[in-house]
């Protein structure tokens, strides 16, 4: 395979298996086990003396065609597909920690990836501080002489907050600590956490990656060293393996991701622009690709796009973002994200409401906050639909 592809075409062709039939689409190998000639050669197998597949939990031929698509285009050594986003998220950080050790995160994350580092890891000995990710120095001021990750995702869920990551990767190399990345909400296509300094990328491939709505699925992206010696025991143990039939879903959603996410920030940032002209109803509007979002500077250095993503807040507070989101007819109420239809979500009832109001106010999240997961409609179509909602609410 060709290293100078570029995405759209990584995307359709790297990492093919083709059994002896010579298919045209990826085969799916829904098999638990693998048979082998010889004793001597299952011996050499599980010695690690020959290549090939051993069980399902470890590896199969579909899920190394996706692993390996993703690595085309993140620009990683190694892989693991896992089951769901949450299983990535977890798998990545306790892989690497001990008793004793210490995680810094940026306190804003999603609900769940904030419980693994808050509530998870302190049942284990494992310590944490949660930090205003926005401002290296706050990173800085947290280490201690037991830090070994640094954990965050940017832009944030749901506020769209950057963290600057090569600024914070020079910190971690600093004191011999690895950063994990949660790279959903930019995409690959639209940053490579790996290539800012970052050493861990994980993803929910449940959303761009999918794109459709219908699979879950995650994956851990980092070099093969590191997948050797942290993950590789722990993945084959725990059994966070993504399914075979969920791999070759997401080789097919992974063709079109390109063609999906060019035309979902399109109309993202049409969608904002939009919301950005009624300052009556809308109190502000957050998206990366906006020369009015507070880190302009630092999304000009590290992503190559805006996002799928907009946050906005309504004057009206909980009341206003309910109407709104009511009135809607083509965009659908879901807590889900980066699919091909359009989704709008109130983060404070819904993914973010385990949270305390303090910890919601410290991130921005207020009762007016929506998030809004731009799909593939026809913007003009989602611009009427917003403008027939707004109408509802009260200025």
């Amino acid at each position: 395979m060709s290293k100078t592809w570029r995405p759209a075409t990584q995307l359709v062709h790297s990492g093919t298996l083709r059994s002896q039939f010579g298919e045209t689409s990826e085969a799916i190998y829904l098999t638990q086990g693998f048979v082998y000639d010889t004793s001597e050669a299952a011996e050499a197998r599980f010695k690690g003396e020959t290549d090939g597949f051993i069980y399902a939990r470890y590896g199969s031929p579909t899920n190394d065609m996706f692993e390996k698509r993703m690595c085309a285009l993140e620009g990683a050594e190694d892989a693991r597909a896992t089951a769901s986003g949450m299983a990535a998220v977890t798998a990545a950080i306790l892989c690497q920690l001990k008793a004793g050790d210490h995680i810094v995160a940026a306190r804003a994350l999603f609900g769940s990836c904030r419980w693994v580092v808050e509530t998870l890891a302190p049942k284990y000995g494992i310590e944490c501080t949660l930090v205003d990710g926005r401002f290296v120095e706050n990173w800085e001021k947290a280490i201690r002489p037991t830090t070994k990750v640094f954990f965050l995702e940017s832009p944030t869920n749901p506020t769209l907050e950057v963290v600057d990551i090569a600024a914070v990767a020079k910190l971690a190399n600093q004191i011999g600590a690895k950063v994990v990345v949660d790279n959903v909400f930019a995409t690959p296509l639209f940053q490579k956490p790996l290539e800012l300094g970052a050493h861990i990328v994980v993803y929910s491939a449940t959303k761009h990656i999918d794109g459709q709505g219908r699979s879950l699925g995650g994956v851990i992206l980092s070099d093969k060293q590191w997948i050797d010696e942290n993950l590789q025991d722990y993945f084959r143990h725990t059994g966070p393996a993504m399914s075979p039939f969920t791999a070759w879903t997401l080789l097919k959603g992974i063709e079109t991701l390109p063609l999906r996410v060019a035309q979902q920030t399109a109309n993202a940032a049409k969608v904002a622009d939009f919301l950005a002209g009624h300052p009556g109803k809308v109190a502000r509007v957050i998206y990366p690709g906006r020369k009015d979002h507070p880190q302009a500077d630092i999304i000009a250095k590290q992503m190559t796009g805006g996002s799928t993503l907009v946050a906005f807040e309504l004057k009206g507070g909980k009341e206003a973002a309910f109407k709104l989101q009511n009135a809607l007819e083509i965009v659908r109420i879901s807590n889900n994200l980066g699919d091909s239809k359009s989704l709008i979500t109130h983060p404070a009832t819904t993914t973010h409401k385990n949270l305390t109001d303090e910890a919601r106010a410290e991130l921005g999240i207020s009762p007016g906050t929506v998030r809004f997961s731009a799909g593939i409609e026809d913007s003009e179509d989602l611009v009427e639909d917003f403008a027939r909602a707004l109408e509802q609410v009260s200025a």
